[in-house]
């Protein structure tokens, strides 16, 4: 637990960063590595993997038996579903589904949207019409490409020369037709915010649904689906401190409308209508710990809130000290030559982005630098970042970008260290 003292919501308490990199095992292990490829996976902390590691040895059995172990299993996912619903602000926990990835309720949710869709029909099965992002992962477009083969059609809200979503845009496209739009609440390639509050009032007032992926942004700020006002929201534990393994929300009633792939005994009701077969346990287990491990950041001595309110408070303070990084990281890079970051630089509009900063570098191969970066423990990748139309959309498809995806447990010292290894690979590269 962490000690309430240190709260990182306490009043004038610095962001306590060396106090939570003590409870991450692979931090310290790492010597000194520098971990700033986050966004393809975070590290966990120890009360992660003692979850994991207790329900391995202590109940690894499938639930809903009579005995013991399997209703603390049981038990188990009732909390986590619980949990999951707090960090998201869900109103009821069954709204919650747990399952392999985020990747894999796209495919669930868009094929059971698929099968609503009848262009020649009346009424809501006629809306045909899906709307898609240039900004998006891959996976949260090729999902909804599929279903041209059921009659849809697909509409672009298409990225301005800034790089970046604007709803004005969405309106001119949302019309009757629109039936789904789907979006990210932020860019994992350039780490810009997308209004999707804004999105959810054009879909509203259009009649239509709106699909949030929530896998990028979910460890960097607070998530409200109510406040949002959003039908689905898929996001993968790995990418929040947890294992690999996914949840999506679904608004009761969009979800009640949609027939989805289940054996004839699951009942067709959230959570057992996106469950289908069995899931990793002992990931759900985890996801619990690293939620709980968000709580007690939140938590305060003299401070007596909801556990929504409570997660919310921790998550802000993370956004916040986020923010001193994202602005440490631009000034690193502003001050060498012919290195470029893509998205928003503005050091009045941080609170439009995520520390995720992409750039790249006149004259030099973006994975000549992701390469010659790894050998002087850095640890960042480079290419399209699983969103390639946005990086054509940049006009940066020979290369790609090189990508650093920062979160709370990183420090200004280690960009320093970046800085100067990242100068070092250029003038090697340039003298070479």
């Amino acid at each position: 637990m962490v000690d309430p003292r240190s709260s990182i919501v306490a009043t004038g308490a610095a962001f306590p960063v060396d106090d939570i990199r003590r409870r991450f095992p692979a931090l310290a292990r790492a010597g000194r590595f520098i971990f700033f490829d986050n966004a393809a996976g975070a590290q966990v902390p120890a009360s992660v993997v003692d979850a994991v590691s207790d329900h391995l040895t202590a109940r690894n059995v499938q639930r809903g038996g009579p005995y013991g172990r399997s209703r603390e299993v049981d038990a188990m996912i009732v909390r986590a579903r619980e949990s999951v619903a707090a960090f998201v602000n869900a109103r009821s926990a069954d709204e919650i589904a747990f399952g392999l990835n985020a990747t894999s309720f796209m495919r669930a949710l868009s094929l059971a949207v698929g099968q609503t869709i009848d262009p020649a029909g009346r009424g809501a099965s006629a809306r045909s019409e899906i709307v898609v992002s240039e900004l998006d992962h891959e996976a949260n477009i090729a999902a909804w490409l599929a279903l041209e083969r059921y009659g849809a059609r697909i509409v672009w809200w298409r990225v301005r020369g800034d790089g970046r979503l604007h709803p004005t845009d969405l309106e001119e496209v949302v019309g009757p037709q629109t039936r789904l739009i789907a979006c990210t609440m932020a860019s994992n390639a350039t780490g810009s915010l997308v209004d999707v509050a804004g999105a959810a009032r054009i879909a509203r007032t259009a009649g239509a649904e709106l699909f949030v992926d929530a896998v990028h942004y979910a460890p960097h700020g607070p998530i409200d689906v109510q406040a949002i006002d959003c039908d689905y929201l898929v996001c993968s534990g790995y990418k929040v401190f947890a294992p690999h393994m996914g949840f999506a929300w679904c608004r009761r009633e969009a979800i009640a409308a949609l027939p989805t792939f289940r054996e004839h005994f699951i009942p067709d009701a959230m959570p057992d209508k996106l469950e289908a077969g069995t899931y990793s346990y002992e990931s759900v287990a985890g996801v619990e710990a690293a939620i709980e491990y968000l709580h007690d950041l939140g938590s305060d001595a003299g401070r007596r809130g909801s556990r929504v309110e409570t997660l919310r408070l921790a998550m802000t303070a993370i956004a916040s000290y986020e923010q001193t990084l994202a602005r440490e990281f631009l000034d690193a890079i502003e001050g060498i030559p012919g290195a470029t970051v893509h998205g928003v630089v503005d050091r009045d509009r941080l609170g439009e982005r995520v520390p995720t900063l992409s750039f790249t570098v006149s004259g030099v191969d973006s994975a000549a630098i992701a390469a010659a970066l790894a050998t002087r423990d850095v640890g960042l990748r480079s290419g399209h970042m699983y969103s390639p139309r946005l990086i054509a959309r940049l006009g940066l498809a020979g290369g790609g970008v090189v990508r650093a995806s920062l979160v709370h447990y990183n420090t200004t010292a280690e960009i320093a260290r970046f800085r100067a290894a990242l100068i070092e690979v250029i003038d090697e590269a340039r003298s070479g």
